[in-house]
């Protein structure tokens, strides 16, 4: 198995690091060549989704992306992947909008507003939640399914084939959520 992570910006290498502890054979998605390698996943890491998204588009990766996510590609955003998966974005702009969710953009404030709290992971149990400039999500619809709330806000979510957490489970050493994950690619 091999999974992608978009590599523009952002913590992707903290993603990286997470996939060599799992034993994952991992590639950097960084420019439309990048796609012809095959891949079973993509992760979509935190950073500026203002930023990533204008990269996308000016790096030609915005329509083949959107494209693959679409027809089935399991995708993992995390806090600005969040934001690019949303279908509408309080706050911002709408990038992929693929994930039926709405997210709150910068909820918890500035740089400052960041912390560390520990919850509940459906299916996973109690796992560390580490925000940064974090969004949340204020709405889920349809066949969307809630997580993980913290502070009784939605924090992660799954609709298919798509999975996204508010936090960075990148920046702390548990592994699972990143398991989760790669059972998603691998389709169990």
């Amino acid at each position: 198995m091999t999974i992608a992570i978009l590599a523009l910006q952002g913590a992707f290498a903290e993603h990286a690091r997470m996939l060599d502890r799992l034993d994952t054979t991992h590639l950097e998605i960084r420019r439309p060549s990048d796609l012809e390698r095959p891949f079973d996943g993509l992760i979509l890491p935190g950073g500026e989704s203002t930023v990533m998204g204008k990269l996308l588009r000016e790096l030609a990766l915005y329509k083949p992306l959107k494209e693959m996510i679409q027809s089935g590609l399991p995708v993992f955003g995390t806090c600005a992947g969040l934001i690019l998966l949303a279908k509408e974005v309080d706050g911002g702009a709408v990038h992929f909008g693929t994930m039926d969710i709405t997210a709150k953009r910068n909820a918890y404030g500035r740089q400052l507003g960041s912390f560390h709290t520990e919850d509940n992971f459906s299916g996973i149990g109690t796992v560390p939640m580490t925000f940064i400039r974090a969004p949340y999500i204020a709405a889920a619809r349809e066949d969307t399914k809630v997580l993980a709330r913290a502070d009784g806000r939605i924090v992660a979510a799954r609709q298919k084939n798509q999975l996204v957490t508010a936090f960075h489970p990148e920046l702390d050493e548990d592994l699972r959520i990143h398991r989760y994950f790669l059972g998603m690619a691998a389709g169990t």
